[in-house]
């Protein structure tokens, strides 16, 4: 009971418990500004104007969602800009604890339904401290979480911050010695935000497998 305790304590600390409150521009990256209280933009297409890859073996993360909020954004198609996502009429937040990373989506990429994903660019989630809705970070890619959400893939890939602590990690299971729990955190969140039964997970592949997913969604944007 006790181990479960602390296992909780420890989910509440990484994911918050936020309530949103309406975004501002203090929550932004330096050089982007509000079109309107739901749109966010900048000089650049974020899902053009930004490689995927970089030489050092770090991908381009655009952050949508930082690390402990609920306020749903994301880069739309195929302009590129920020948007606060809309259901049934009204901004959407998750009803659930805060995301326990930084959420986006890596530029130039799009995965065709036939190769597994949904026809958008690739998901990640970022481990580490919280970044500015609208930033571009350097991200280390370690693994890819794999989900299914109403029977549908739906995975996402995981990575590290480049300046986080976690950045020495090169694997789940690296993750899993170095840092214990953050893993499990992060399935348990991605299999009960939605509600129960909603979404399941098979676990975590390989750094590798992550990599190949990356390499192939770039593959099918440029194509």
């Amino acid at each position: 009971m006790a181990k479960f305790e602390s296992s909780v304590r420890w989910l509440l600390v990484a994911a918050g418990l936020f309530l949103s409150a309406p975004a501002s521009a203090d929550d932004l990256a330096p050089g982007l500004k509000f079109d309107g209280p739901y749109k966010v933009v900048g000089g650049k297409n974020f899902l053009t104007d930004y490689a995927p890859l970089n030489a050092d073996g770090t991908i381009n993360a655009v952050i949508e969602i930082p690390t402990g909020t609920i306020a749903k954004w994301e880069v739309t198609k195929p302009d590129g800009v920020l948007a606060w996502e809309f259901k049934k009429g009204k901004p959407r937040r998750v009803k659930y604890l805060g995301y326990p990373g930084n959420y986006g989506m890596i530029p130039q990429t799009l995965l065709a339904k036939g190769d597994g994903g949904d026809g958008d660019p690739l998901d990640v989630i970022v481990l580490g401290e919280a970044v500015p809705r609208g930033a571009v970070v350097k991200a280390r890619v370690l693994g890819v979480l794999k989900l299914l959400d109403g029977g549908e893939v739906d995975d996402k890939i995981v990575a590290v911050l480049d300046t986080s602590a976690m950045a020495k990690s090169r694997s789940p299971e690296d993750l899993r010695r170095q840092f214990p729990g953050v893993l499990e955190i992060v399935k348990t969140w991605f299999e009960n935000y939605k509600g129960p039964g909603e979404i399941t997970s098979s676990g975590y592949a390989s750094a590798d497998e992550a990599m190949d997913v990356v390499r192939k969604a770039q593959a099918s944007f440029n194509n």
